[in-house]
């Protein structure tokens, strides 16, 4: 993860900092010696900084481990007197119809709470800010800052879904529009989506854990706050449930708009085929009526010397009657079979 980065570290005693930027191994001891908390933020730590901090507070080795591999899904481990919480902030690019999400993993023990990240994907100074505007919550200790890490994530997810929600509905009037690219702007919502699912689906039940905890260390006060967070998250894992839904249907009918239009073309090139058909027969049949005249003339027109029509009183009558005959009889079979 590249090299360690502390934040920013405070130790707080009854919610009011008194002491900040100390070493992470100061500020521990300077809250265990004051009966406080230390809080301390880490960015890009590497397995050895980690380590240091580990060893300092007795991290259990599976969860700084898992710490390190990264690519966690949401959850919540309970390592004797620690828990480990891994939470998935996202943010929403809507340029490029993207989800971004990303891993801060936090360690709670009696006295202190450690943050890991990345980047800064939680913005610990705000959180920090807005803790020490009100130091009530930060006088409930570790879990005080836990529920304003999970208040900060869960409103991270507010304009994410307003993001997603309303390229749904520009897609809803493409589906009408005949738009050329739908199709691959549905499928690559849906990933985002489901990426969306991946990282918001275990936070109600992450909340409802750090309750449990709180409930069974008698912090009534603690627990009742991350009860309302547990009824928004559950919200919003079934808003988004609902945009996957959506998006299916959308692309089922799309699929259906796509097979319409296919069947249209289809009809129309054979209502076409059809009519080229009827003029072909029309054209065949009238060809045929007009070569019979011609076969005959062109028997006599020979002018052969021997040809015992040549001299007969009505032979050039019944070279007319034979042309008006054959004729008359291909135009009434023709118009039998339907061609004409």
């Amino acid at each position: 993860m590249g090299i360690m980065t502390v934040i920013d570290s405070g130790v707080y005693v009854d919610g009011v900092r008194i002491a900040s930027g100390d070493a992470p191994s100061d500020a521990i001891a300077r809250a265990r010696t004051n009966g406080g908390m230390a809080w301390i933020g880490l960015r890009r730590a590497d397995g050895d900084e980690l380590r240091v901090i580990a060893d300092l507070l007795g991290l259990h080795p599976l969860a700084v481990q898992g710490s390190l591999a990264g690519h966690q899904r949401a959850k919540i481990e309970h390592f004797g007197k620690t828990v480990f919480v891994v939470l998935h902030p996202a943010t929403y690019i809507d340029e490029t119809e993207r989800v971004e999400s990303s891993e801060v993993d936090v360690f709670v023990g009696p006295d202190y709470i450690v943050t890991v990240q990345d980047d800064d994907d939680i913005d610990t100074d705000a959180v920090r800010q807005r803790l020490e505007a009100h130091p009530e919550v930060l006088a409930r200790g570790p879990y005080g800052v836990v529920w304003a890490l999970v208040e900060e994530v869960l409103s991270g997810y507010r304009p994410v879904a307003d993001g997603v929600e309303n390229d749904i509905d520009e897609i809803e009037e493409e589906l009408f529009s005949d738009h050329p690219h739908v199709t691959r702007r549905i499928f690559d919502l849906q990933r985002e989506v489901i990426d969306l699912q991946h990282a918001t689906s275990a936070l109600p039940d992450v909340i409802r854990r750090l309750e449990e905890t709180l409930t069974a260390q008698g912090k009534s006060a603690g627990s009742a706050a991350l009860r309302a967070s547990s009824d928004r998250a559950q919200h919003v894992v079934e808003r988004i449930d609902g945009f996957r839904h959506t998006l299916d249907a959308a692309l089922t009918v799309h699929a259906t708009l796509i097979e319409q239009q296919n069947n249209v073309a289809m009809r129309r090139m054979s209502e076409q085929g059809l009519a080229q058909n009827d003029q072909v027969k029309k054209i065949s049949a009238w060809a045929a009526i007009g070569f019979a005249p011609t076969l005959v003339g062109t028997v006599y027109g020979m002018n052969f010397r021997y040809m015992p029509e040549l001299d007969w009183v009505w032979g050039y009558p019944m070279a007319l009657g034979l042309m008006a005959a054959v004729s008359g009889a291909l135009y009434v079979l023709f118009r039998r079979q339907g061609w004409l």
